[in-house]
């Protein structure tokens, strides 16, 4: 697909939520309304590919669970391999979708390396998730990051709590990535923290890490790249112990892998790998 069309939805996704007005500029490039629909759907989430790991995996035990927030209660989805051994836990973030279907699938996924996975719900403070991807797309513009921190750093109070967590991470995607940056800098709990193309934090906030930071980029991410060479730079004059990749030619989503168009198996699996690889460094030793 024309990378000017990645590059357009992307806007639609991040900025402005405005569909009509997506498609009318996307008709604009394409020359035609009957295209524009069919790329459009083609761009969306499928949530038919959702379950890698089936919901009842009989190798896992999941609940819905609920904790207090700043602002209320907040809801989460969590996932734990059968049976009571302490483990320790990893909070997951979703995008700007709230907690849909394939971040439920991925937290299954961090449960069955050997973790109590916790899945946070962070449109809580609207009441929760909708099904619709475009409503929780245009709701989620209700949401701000400071809102997400005090229903984040609760969570993580959670899992610290339970008698069967031990060492405590956290991995998010997309604004989740952000708000991985974000946590990092208000909870000293945590011992390690993954983001993939997720935006800078704070600059000012950055001595406030404590856990080391694995961070993963898209080559082809203008938009999320444009702040990391500060965040960098301020990542090391804190001496934070980090490890940044940059994944070559793959767009922003390049990890969903209900995403279609923005998918990169290749670039997801070694993220993954190195994401696995890093919390076993960190939270098993």
């Amino acid at each position: 697909m024309d990378q000017k069309i990645i590059e357009l939805y992307d806007d639609f996704t991040h900025r402005h939520f405005d569909r009509r007005l997506f498609l009318e500029r996307l008709t604009k490039l394409v020359g035609s309304s009957a295209v524009a629909m069919t790329l459009m759907a083609s761009l969306r989430s499928n949530y038919a590919m959702a379950e890698t790991i089936k919901a009842d995996d009989a190798r896992l035990t999941t609940s819905r669970v609920t904790m207090p927030g700043s602002a209320g209660e907040v809801k989460a989805y969590l996932a734990r391999p059968k049976g009571d051994a302490k483990l320790p836990a990893v909070v997951v973030i979703h995008q700007n979708r709230g907690l849909n279907p394939h971040i439920e699938d991925v937290t299954r996924r961090v449960a069955l390396e050997g973790y109590v996975a916790l899945g946070v719900d962070c449109m809580s403070v609207l009441g929760g998730t909708p099904k619709d991807e475009d409503k929780a797309m245009a709701d989620f513009a209700k949401i701000t990051p400071d809102q997400a921190v005090g229903e984040l750093v609760p969570a993580i109070g959670y899992l610290k709590a339970r008698p069967d967590v031990g060492k405590i991470g956290v991995i998010g995607f997309c604004w989740g990535g952000g708000m991985v940056n974000r946590v990092a800098e208000a909870s000293p709990d945590l011992v390690a923290a993954v983001a993939f193309y997720g935006p800078a934090p704070p600059l000012d906030q950055v001595p406030k890490i404590k856990a080391a930071m694995l961070l993963n980029y898209a080559g082809l991410d203008e938009r999320v790249n444009a702040s990391r060479p500060a965040y960098e730079d301020a990542l090391k004059a804190a001496k934070v112990n980090n490890t940044i990749y940059v994944y070559p030619n793959v767009n922003h989503g390049f990890f969903d892998d209900t995403g279609n168009e923005r998918y990169n198996a290749d670039a997801a699996k070694l993220g993954w790998d190195r994401a696995k690889a890093f919390f076993k460094d960190h939270l098993k030793a």
